[in-house]
């Protein structure tokens, strides 16, 4: 039992009265979607499969649970489980009136022996500031989520459990984007997740980042509190973060991008999160859809594939279903298929013999204080906790921070306020216009021009292959271990994680795409990690930044313009006052940081033009990339 957690046992009734369910044994799935009057019920057979692309879409809806570990599909490292992507081939569906389900399912959960979470207070904490120091302080990304378990028992069957939990969360929990519970032989869950995943609806492709927590007090939300935290660096910086890891992957998977809307609030019961929309277009098989994009940023980190490293290597354990999805395949007009898939988060699972558990994660960055995520992590499973019967975090846990001025209210009256409300919109100021309307193809001063972007494990590369469409160009993604120079017309070697100086492979390709492309006076644009191997190649130094600008807004002078940038970098090149002839180098003011170099037919950007952070990103590649040319 970890230090400061409860051990209690409640005496509860047995689930009875029962009689929509069916019978002990057969496998079945409860879902409510958003706010609505009705749940789902869907029965059926189970079929297990290997891999997203085998998911059945034979007529007939599936819900998939898909375990995190599948994200080996898209060749990321992760702890592998066996944890089966378990498939429920619905042969019946119909809708429940949720006041007459609530009517007969239970009003106590069945008794719970509470054992703790796995990973203490103390040792989180611990973990929180390795990760800042060792992990985001060297270069190796943005941001991580690492999580641990709330653990305990329980004597009930799992379905009698499940049901009882969901009874619960329905009565209880508001704002989940679904609420569920699902029973088949050997996975039994429920829970009530805030985060849509990724939706295909008629080809229309959602996404729906969610980040930045507000932990209401013990005493309620109010409005001052909700105020605060709109404001507070930290929480405005996190959900950017993941904003751009997900226009990563729209941009992968829809032509024409994806649009920024919002911003919006998210109401719960014990927190309440910020959150965007993003939209585009597909005309994809829902299942490449899904495979493309595990998992969301806001369960792993960014950039995407050097943080499921780092899960593997920290975390050192599975997940499970744990930040995976529960997608469910419906069939449309003409055989098409739409997808609906929250992400398997705020979800208590339980096992064959009663042993239950409720993983909770934070999102780690470079100014997390780590005995605040610490109580992020306990009361985003407050919610759970409460509601399969388990105690809240002991008096002396970490507590919330304390109350702010100001009446208590609901956490949607707070949201309405006013004020909240326009704070809230002061946040789209920060964003690129580019981002923020329709992505139909705009003006054309790139028409003709060939571009190749070199992926160096950081799928901003997608971003910047979208951009120079809009300008005109063709564009198309590389992966560093693919690449060999051809008749294109510029060459883009991207940003990615790591040192700059060091031997890595994906390093030393880098390097010596960059080398031959300056030898040959071939045209070249070297984004971020890039610069730096680019300056460092023209004889510059690089150092390491005390304080890392991981997902940082700044606004610089590059070359004869003022011009704000997103930044995501740990390393920087650096250059005395004196430099090489022929060299163009810009510095950030007052410092030595070279923030951008133009030589012959080359030029780099430490700053990223395509984040959603750079309002003048569209512009400065629309006017440098033609001077390369």
């Amino acid at each position: 039992m970890a230090e400061g957690d409860p051990t209690m046992t409640r005496d509860a009734p047995q689930v009875n009265g029962m009689g929509l369910l069916p019978p002990e044994g057969e496998p079945f799935a409860l879902i409510r979607r958003g706010n609505s009057p009705v749940v789902e019920l869907l029965t059926g057979r189970i079929e297990d499969v290997a891999t997203t692309a085998d998911i059945p879409l034979t007529g007939e809806a599936v819900l998939a649970l898909v375990p995190f570990r599948q994200i080996a599909e898209r060749g990321f490292a992760v702890v592998d489980d066996g944890c089966p992507l378990r498939c429920l081939v619905s042969d019946q569906r119909q809708t429940i009136p949720l006041d007459r389900l609530l009517a007969e399912l239970p009003t106590e959960a069945p008794a719970f022996e509470a054992h703790g979470f796995d990973i203490a207070d103390a040792d989180y904490a611990e973990q929180v500031k390795t990760v800042i120091a060792e992990e985001i302080g060297q270069g190796e990304g943005a941001n991580f989520v690492l999580h641990r378990s709330f653990r305990g028992r329980t004597a009930a069957s799992p379905r009698d459990a499940v049901v009882s939990w969901l009874a619960a969360l329905l009565r209880t929990e508001q704002g989940a984007y679904w609420t569920y519970a699902v029973c088949t032989d050997g996975v039994a869950l429920a829970g009530a997740s805030p985060e849509r995943h990724v939706t295909v609806k008629a080809g229309v492709v959602t996404m729906n980042p969610i980040s930045g927590t507000y932990r209401h007090p013990a005493s309620g939300p109010t409005v001052e509190g909700m105020l605060a935290f709109l404001t507070d660096s930290k929480e405005v910086d996190e959900l950017f973060m993941v904003v751009d890891e997900e226009l990563k992957l729209m941009s992968a998977i829809c032509p024409s991008g994806g649009r920024v809307i919002g911003p919006y609030l998210k109401p719960m019961s014990q927190v309440t999160h910020t959150e965007y929309l993003l939209e585009g277009l597909t005309e994809a098989d829902p299942r490449d859809v899904l495979r493309s994009t595990m998992f969301a940023p806001t369960v792993t980190g960014a950039p995407m594939e050097n943080a499921c490293a780092v899960i593997a290597r920290r975390e050192a354990r599975p997940r499970g279903y744990y930040a995976g999805v529960m997608a469910l395949f419906e069939p449309g007009p003409a055989g098409t298929w739409d997808l609906d898939s929250p992400i398997m988060i705020r979800t208590a699972y339980i096992s064959p013999d009663g042993a239950v558990s409720v993983p909770a994660g934070a999102t780690l960055v470079r100014h997390s204080d780590p005995f605040s995520e610490v109580a992020e992590t306990r009361t985003k499973a407050a919610g759970v906790l409460t509601a399969i019967g388990a105690l809240p975090p002991a008096p002396d846990a970490v507590p919330p921070p304390a109350p702010t001025a100001g009446p208590a209210r609901t956490p949607a009256e707070v949201a309405a306020s006013p004020k909240v409300k326009a704070t809230l919109l002061y946040r789209n100021e920060r964003l690129a216009p580019f981002w923020l309307r329709p992505q139909a193809a705009g003006g054309a001063p790139l028409s003709g021009l060939e571009a190749v972007i070199v992926d160096a494990a950081d799928h901003f590369s997608q971003m910047l292959a979208h951009q120079l469409r809009r300008l005109g160009a063709t564009a198309r993604v590389v992966s560093w271990r693919d690449f060999e120079p051809g008749a294109e017309d510029l060459v883009i070697p991207g940003p990615g994680p790591g040192d700059p100086s060091g031997n890595a492979g994906r390093i030393v390709r880098l390097r010596d795409v960059i080398v031959q492309r300056v030898a040959e006076a071939k045209p070249m644009l070297a984004v971020c990690l890039s610069h730096q191997i680019l300056a460092h190649t023209l004889g510059l130094g690089l150092r390491r930044l005390t304080r890392p600008h991981q997902g940082e807004q700044l606004t610089d002078e590059l070359f004869g313009q003022v011009t704000t940038l997103g930044y995501y970098n740990t390393f920087t090149a650096v250059a005395p006052l004196e430099v090489p002839g022929g060299l163009e180098v810009v510095r950030r003011r007052g410092t030595d940081e070279v923030i951008a170099l133009r030589g012959r037919r080359f030029a780099s950007l430490q700053g990223h033009p395509e984040s959603a952070l750079s309002t003048d990103g569209i512009d400065l590649l629309a006017r440098l990339i033609p001077a390369l040319t």
